[in-house]
């Protein structure tokens, strides 16, 4: 399943051997119980990483 933020594509899919799902863009990766999980973690670890270049 593949999401967007902004311009930057998400890969969301689910984990062998463990319950659960993980988002994969730009050099981040998480996990979430749920598909919306992941991707909520997803767009906030990309906005800590644009803070951190800004500064």
């Amino acid at each position: 399943m593949i999401e967007r933020i902004g311009h930057l594509k998400v890969q969301i899919f689910k984990i062998k051997n463990r319950k659960g799902y993980a988002a994969v863009c730009f050099d981040h990766l998480t996990e979430g119980k749920s598909v919306q999980e992941a991707y909520e973690r997803m767009a906030k670890a990309i906005r800590r990483s644009n803070n951190k270049d800004l500064t």
